[in-house]
């Protein structure tokens, strides 16, 4: 951000009443940034319709395979999936658009890897299902795509970093790797391979983040920030 942009972020963020984060993690950026506290509340997920499909078993004839679910752009980061997948010679499909495209198509030659595009919610729930694992690579704000996978019972291979601290249980619901390089990312891959992943556990943690406790958080946060501002205006 150039410095006098940066100056009138900073002076305008005094008109703001309250501050509300989408995470800790963009919480801490929030104070840093402004001196300011900021409430969290997590997103949504729809945790009703991502649910973990019925029995254990594959579709008959399924092949296993790892998923990649995001917009085709730079931060995502999903350059490291593809590479990480072609070193070990497992199956990845990729949902998404976005102006990468063409570039990870042209690097993903000769990997196994499938792009699948843009999917309507109803698919997307079956990839997730059917999935290895979601492999996250970005370092996100919050991160939606692992919370979904996690609804759906499947376990979750994040960055260390950002949001995926927030959502994502070592050893419970997933793993993490320290590094965005695809060796690092093949490790925790390998990794996983070891561990025992109950879905039951993986979906309760998703929970939390449902859209119930979502609209309760919120509709508490809305209701304090109303009291505070009339007792103030009635001194």
């Amino acid at each position: 951000m150039r410095p006098s942009l940066r100056r009138w972020d900073k002076r305008t963020s005094k008109d703001v009443a309250h501050f509300v984060a989408d995470s800790e993690n963009v919480r801490r950026r929030i104070e840093r940034a402004y001196g300011r506290e900021a409430t969290v509340i997590y997103p949504p997920v729809d945790t009703d319709f991502f649910t973990p499909a019925e029995g254990t078993a594959r579709p008959s004839g399924a092949k296993p395979y790892y998923l990649s679910a995001g917009a085709l752009v730079p931060y995502k980061r999903v350059d490291l999936a593809i590479e990480a997948c072609r070193r070990q010679n497992v199956p990845l499909k990729i949902v998404g658009i976005g102006t990468e495209e063409n570039r990870l198509r042209e690097m993903a030659q000769g990997a196994p890897v499938e792009f699948l595009g843009w999917q309507d919610a109803d698919s997307l729930r079956e990839l997730y299902r059917n999935c290895e694992a979601l492999l996250f690579p970005p370092n996100e704000d919050f991160g939606i795509a692992p919370v979904e996978a996690m609804a759906c019972g499947r376990p979750v291979i994040a960055y260390g970093k950002g949001g995926a601290l927030e959502t994502v249980q070592e050893g419970q619901t997933g793993t993490f790797f320290q590094e965005q390089t695809p060796e690092a990312l093949a490790d925790a891959m390998q990794r996983a391979r070891g561990m025992r992943f109950e879905p039951a556990v993986i979906r309760a943690r998703a929970l939390h983040f449902e859209r119930r406790k979502f609209k309760s958080r919120l509709s508490e946060f809305v209701q304090n920030a109303y009291r505070a501002h009339t007792a103030v205006a009635a001194s």
